[in-house]
């Protein structure tokens, strides 16, 4: 039986082991693990793909977007939304090529298999973490390629076309929907019979609270949606909240032993394979950290010293995004390696427990229920103050520090996303959050434009950043097909949930 599984494992990674050109989708190395294999020998790597190529590009080149991390060097590329190398404008290190290429096609093939095998388990993993991807990457682009893309029986049409957002939307939600239903059913093989379900053991129940978690999410960013049939609905997304993940020993999250091969370590840890792209922790989320709630007198959050290293020269002390070192020694400031978030076990958050709770909690105040928003927020505060692990008389000292400076009568959308921000660290729906909330420094305040931001593509001050442009070899090869990608229109123009309509 290990020899056998040897076996599998190589051909997983052949399967998932492409060139850095999209054609290779096509090839026959993933086509004959989806007619040989059966499906208990391919989740682990639809799993794995989801989380460590699109969910990690998804997050690593947006750090100093969401102002999580800063870059050592001044006016670096994503830092400053710059032009220079391999930028934003070219796209070239960005999510789209790991989606279609390496995570996606592990999810077509589950899905053909389940059906193949009589296991409709499987074809709803498959659907669940389809809907994942395509939720992490129209959220970055905007409109992209769905019904076109590998299916797992034919092959990819390499000029595909585009579906918009909406369409997108529609696909993901349908995805879930079907995924839940179809975890009801029986089936021949069990979602952990070889120890693939890395993420839930093979517990139906928590997949299908993973996929409500996942509805609720994609409803809640329907905020700006007043009208027309994908309206933004508090009924709906508290109905999903409460069938959703329901504490911390359901969260969705791919676990590193932390042993010293790379794919054994959190990735943005020292030794993991993205632990370079994380120099510094920004001087914006040290900053709100130290006043949360933004008190007069300021009050320290207990997260601080867990989640951000102090700095060799003593203290918590962030970089400003896009200012870089400058001659001054990296000694002074809280490294991005080392915080409870980016040491080698450290796992990679795919969803959590907190952000149900800060959803169902937008969603009651968005209805005019202050007293149930404070509740969840206050839940998915102490939800969060668990996960990270704060001490229980911190935590206590904290929670009650929330029933006074804010409670039922004083409750705000800022404290709710504030909260929501410091739970999502290195999740790039924190993006989603800020293009929603329109960058405002009322709702995170003391967010500010980064130093030397290109004033070229955003000349007023107030210019953000709202998409990412595709990469250079999809627009070489399927110009016609792409929306316009001219970085003066793809990184300035608001995507579709982010229009008011």
């Amino acid at each position: 039986m290990k020899l056998y599984k040897y076996i599998i494992l190589f051909t997983i990674a052949l399967a998932t082991s492409c060139s850095d050109d999209y054609f290779d989708v096509n090839s026959s190395e993933t086509k004959p693990t989806t007619t040989s294999l059966p499906p208990q020998f391919r989740i682990q790597g639809a799993i794995e793909n989801t989380t460590g190529t699109a969910l990690y590009r998804g997050a690593r080149e947006i750090l100093a977007v969401t102002q999580y991390g800063a870059w050592s060097t001044a006016a670096y590329y994503s830092d400053s939304w710059t032009s220079a190398g391999t930028s934003f404008v070219t796209g070239r290190y960005f999510l789209w090529q790991n989606a279609y290429v390496y995570a996606l096609p592990n999810t077509a093939d589950l899905i053909v298999l389940g059906k193949k095998y009589n296991a409709p388990n499987y074809v709803a993993v498959g659907k669940i973490l389809r809907a994942f991807i395509f939720g992490l990457t129209t959220d970055q682009y905007g409109d992209i390629v769905i019904n076109d893309t590998y299916d797992g029986e034919s092959t990819m049409n390499i000029t595909p076309k585009f579906n918009t957002q909406k369409e997108a939307y529609q696909t993901i939600l349908n995805y879930l929907d079907e995924a839940i239903a179809e975890l009801d059913e029986p089936s021949d093989i069990g979602l952990n019979d070889e120890g693939g379900d890395v993420l839930y053991g093979g517990d139906h129940e928590k997949w299908k609270k993973f996929a409500y978690a996942l509805k609720a999410r994609y409803l809640n960013h329907l905020s700006k949606k007043a009208s027309g049939d994908m309206a933004y609905d508090t009924d709906a997304i508290l109905t999903a909240c409460n069938l959703a993940i329901n504490s911390n020993t359901v969260n969705a999250q791919q676990n590193f032993s932390g042993g010293t091969a790379e794919n054994e370590r959190q990735p943005f840890a020292v030794g993991g394979y993205g632990s370079s792209r994380f120099k510094y922790f920004s001087t914006f989320f040290v900053n709100m950290l130290k006043n949360p709630l933004n008190l007069s007198v300021p009050v320290e959050d207990p997260r601080l010293t867990l989640i951000v290293p102090q700095a060799v020269n003593g203290g918590y002390v962030g970089l400003p995004v896009g200012q870089g070192l400058n001659g001054v020694s990296g000694a002074n400031y809280s490294t991005g390696n080392g915080g409870f978030y980016t040491v080698p076990t450290s796992p990679t958050y795919m969803m959590v427990y907190s952000e149900v709770k800060f959803i169902e909690a937008e969603a009651e105040f968005r209805s005019g229920d202050l007293p149930g928003a404070y509740a969840s927020f206050k839940e998915g505060v102490q939800a969060d103050l668990e996960k990270v692990g704060v001490d229980a008389t911190a935590s206590a000292a904290y929670l009650a520090l929330l029933d006074t400076e804010v409670g039922s009568t004083n409750i705000s959308l800022s404290h709710i996303m504030v909260q929501k921000y410091i739970s999502n660290v290195l999740n790039p729906e924190t993006w989603v959050d800020m293009r929603r909330m329109d960058y405002s420094s009322d709702i995170y305040p003391g967010l500010q434009r980064p130093v030397n931001v290109n004033l070229d593509i955003f000349p007023n001050d107030d210019d953000w950043i709202q998409a990412v442009p595709y990469e250079y070899n999809e627009e070489d090869r399927n110009y016609e097909n792409m929306p316009n990608n001219d970085p003066y229109v793809r990184m300035t123009t608001p995507v579709w949930w982010n229009t008011p309509s």
